[in-house]
């Protein structure tokens, strides 16, 4: 049965309040402050509403409130302050606590029981509102969670197209997306100024799995070739960059970041710090944040990786090429992200070998 609390060291005051509200709720008295506080946190579930004096022995009902306000549960409860003391300084302190409403004694009883109806009901449908939004808002939940798996499930499935068509870009992929993670999660730590989110991060992360999505338009005898490339060969690889954004094209959400996050990687992880990459030859900042983490990645996992033409270099002597420059020129803040996860990526290249 829902409960009522009278707290008031007048048992008659409290008589006179149970006799008002007993045919309809379980009532519950306290006659001072302390012993109040104690029904409260034991009966917070069932309680539907307080009726509480202000000056009572132990504790006072500020004080009561002053516990109350601590606890975000208890503050649920609806509180109608009566009291004898009820001066414009006291019903100003009371309604500073959250209180639903101050009555004055003497009081006359339908007053105090339509507002406190009044009260209860309100609160009631308050909570009842709460539950619905609570329930929608996991339901919502689980949608964005089932089409963020369906759409992770559709980009792995695009850019295992490539993986099919190298034997190298597999692996090469997976690691390309450990290693996004890792260094974007620093980036976020040393310049939280960009203020990208958790979801940003993980779309960037998702993106990055689409870099080479453009091999699909290489032809075999230069994407499987078992040697370094002619210069002409390298100028059709190079193309990649572009293929893989006319493919992405095909599938452009308007206002989607997903799609900026893959179409920006796609084209610029080839580009440079001083503006000797491919294939626009962009410079600096110009360059988006999201396609320079891929671009050192992508180089670094290239290093340390088996190629046809080369036996992988050891994770120090990678490192130090990269940092030196001979790689291509890497943004200072991008080197400076790559050696404080430096650790990690050493980890997580062990552990993906």
């Amino acid at each position: 049965m829902k409960k009522i609390l009278i707290a008031d060291d007048v048992s008659v005051s409290r008589e006179i309040l149970r006799s008002m509200f007993e045919a309809d709720y379980e009532i519950l008295e306290a006659a001072d402050g302390e012993e109040a506080l104690r029904i409260i946190e034991e009966q917070k579930e069932a309680l539907r509403l307080i009726l509480l004096d202000i000056f009572m022995p132990k504790m006072t009902g500020f004080e009561v409130l002053e516990r109350v306000s601590e606890d975000d549960r208890l503050t649920k409860i609806p509180v109608i302050v009566i009291t004898a003391e009820s001066t414009a300084q006291n019903d100003m302190k009371a309604y500073e606590f959250g209180v639903a409403d101050v009555i004055a004694k003497p009081f006359a009883r339908n007053v105090v029981t339509r507002r406190a109806r009044n009260i209860i009901e309100l609160y009631e449908q308050r909570r009842d509102i709460e539950k619905q939004l609570e329930a929608r808002t996991e339901e919502l939940r689980a949608s964005q969670l089932r089409l963020e798996k369906n759409n992770e499930f559709l980009v792995n499935a695009l850019s295992s197209v490539v993986e099919f068509r190298s034997i190298e870009s597999g692996a090469h992929i997976v690691r390309v997306k450990e290693f996004s993670d890792i260094i974007l999660n620093v980036w976020v730590a040393l310049h939280p100024e960009d203020h990208f989110s958790s979801g940003d991060i993980k779309q960037m992360v998702m993106a990055s799995t689409l870099h080479d999505i453009g091999k699909i338009g290489i032809p075999d005898e230069i994407l499987l070739k078992p040697d370094r490339f002619t210069s002409e060969e390298f100028d059709i690889m190079k193309t990649h960059t572009t293929i893989g954004c006319a493919i992405l094209e095909r599938f452009k959400i308007e206002n989607s970041d997903f799609y900026r996050y893959s179409y920006d990687i796609c084209r610029s992880h080839h580009e440079r710090w001083d503006g000797q990459g491919y294939p626009d030859g962009l410079v600096g900042d110009d360059i988006p944040i999201w396609a320079q983490v891929v671009s050192v990645v992508d180089v670094y996992d290239a290093l340390v990786s088996p190629r046809v033409y080369k036996p992988p270099y050891a994770i120090p002597e990678a490192l130090r090429m990269i940092y030196a420059g001979e790689c291509g020129v890497f943004s200072p803040k991008i080197l400076e992200c790559l050696d404080v996860a430096r650790n990690r990526i050493i980890e997580a290249t062990k552990q993906l070998a």
